[in-house]
């Protein structure tokens, strides 16, 4: 089996993280949701030996496609995005936002996802789960051990829920229902540091995570 190479990025702002995973045998890699450092990212694959085929977007919001543009522009480099997702790139409040933040708007995509789907990063092998609640077309993206999950799942939380077209309901369903059906050491790449630490596990969040915590049944009496 072969194995990715993986880096974690952080993009600057917001306490992003964007991601490289990398084919050593091909010497082609995908960056994850590279936003406000796209030089970085880039140099970080040039670094790495890596040419970037692939930018990944694990929904629209644009603390995760703000370096699309720059990204694409300098690589050649294919968009890939949730169908769902696709038209926000377009919507004028998440350019807008984009340039405040200091990146630009997303140029369309040219490949549009849909669940269970699989994109090809040389020899491995990235499964679309797709994990709506945050955004409708939110994706967490699989490889054997390891998730990246965007703004669905953080270390010790989940994405917020209260933007346009957000479901608290339906991200916990995406989780419980998804996520948390792999692996238990599966390694969890969470889209912004916001826990104690950078990266946690399907099992560790099972058991700590307190947004995912399966209700406490009650029994007569309790008040």
């Amino acid at each position: 089996m072969e194995h990715p190479q993986i880096q974690q990025i952080p993009s600057g702002k917001m306490a992003g993280f964007g991601y490289l995973i990398g084919d050593g045998a091909s010497g082609t890699c995908a960056l994850i949701d590279p936003a406000f450092k796209p030089a970085h990212f880039l140099d970080v694959a040039g670094r790495a030996g890596f040419r970037v085929t692939h930018v990944i977007n694990t929904h629209s919001h644009p603390d995760h496609t703000a370096g699309n543009s720059a990204v694409m522009a300098a690589s050649g480099a294919r968009l890939f995005i949730h169908k769902a997702d696709a038209p926000g790139l377009r919507i004028f409040f998440n350019r807008a936002f984009a340039r405040v933040l200091g990146g630009k708007g997303s140029p369309p995509p040219d490949v549009l996802l849909s669940d269970q789907d699989t994109i090809s990063i040389g020899r491995i092998q990235l499964h679309v789960i797709h994990t709506p609640g945050h955004t409708p077309g939110g994706i967490c993206l699989y490889t054997h051990g390891h998730l990246f999950t965007g703004d669905t799942l953080f270390v010790g939380g989940v994405g917020r829920t209260d933007l346009s077209g957000g479901s608290q309901r339906q991200l916990i369903r995406s989780i419980r229902e998804k996520l948390y059906r792999l692996p238990g050491e599966t390694r969890i790449w969470p889209g912004h540091d916001y826990g104690s630490t950078p990266t946690s596990t399907i099992a560790r969040e099972m058991q700590t995570n307190p947004f995912t915590a399966e209700p406490q049944a009650t029994t007569d009496g309790d008040t």
